[in-house]
């Protein structure tokens, strides 16, 4: 499960200390407004630039590519070489293809993985207090501001943060146990757009090892 994380997801990490300005409340009004936020997305499209930086403040890996989510529980996402990676969920399993290595892993898509930051523009997003703590906080008139702590010690990460600018989810910055901090910033949004279930489906080429527990 480790590779599906670390090698795109984990460039979301270390979480902003905010400014004393920055007021944060948190409970069950957050968690519903947050919920709702990502619930008007049927469908989310971007670019992304993703960098992982470490406890003293290092830069460790810089990433470019491009996702797709679509609701119910499609999700696409193509980190560029030199990084190369493909990630492909039809809300069953989870394909991840490592062109570098001639290999596929396949994941079922059980609790563990749906709390994956990036799987909650396309899983079920009512009942996030179930599984985090979240608070909220107005950054601006027009920025907010959600933080998700796990309540699981299990958890793939120790914070999430989401910012959004009009309503338009733009960062995510994920905290891991060793310290690392990635943030992946999105560009070229597309929201709502009708994208086809064709768009979800991993290719490669024949002759590569696939590997994992889809049955």
């Amino acid at each position: 499960m480790q590779q599906f994380i670390l090698k795109p997801v984990l460039a979301l990490v270390m979480a902003l200390v905010f400014s004393s300005s920055v007021v944060a409340a948190s409970g069950s009004g957050e968690a519903a407004e947050l919920a709702s936020l990502l619930k008007s997305y049927e469908t989310y499209q971007a670019d992304f630039i993703q960098i992982v930086v470490n406890e003293n403040g290092g830069k460790v890996q810089e990433s470019r590519g491009s996702l797709k989510a679509k609701r119910p529980g499609l999700f696409y996402w193509e980190t560029r070489a030199p990084l190369s990676q493909f990630i492909v969920s039809n809300g069953k399993t989870v394909e991840v293809y490592d062109p570098d290595l001639e290999q596929v892993t396949v994941h079922k898509l059980d609790d563990r993985v749906q709390t994956t930051p990036a799987l909650l523009l396309s899983g079920e997003v009512d009942n996030l207090e179930e599984t985090y703590r979240v608070s909220g906080s107005q950054v601006s008139g027009d920025t907010r501001e959600f933080t998700l702590e796990p309540k699981s010690a299990d958890s793939l990460f120790v914070s999430l943060q989401l910012k959004f600018f009009k309503g338009e989810l733009q960062e995510m910055r994920m905290q891991d146990s060793l310290s690392q901090l990635s943030v992946l910033s999105f560009d070229h949004i597309r929201l709502n757009e009708t994208v086809g279930n064709d768009a979800f489906r991993l290719e490669y080429p024949d002759g590569v090892d696939v590997i994992g527990d889809e049955g």
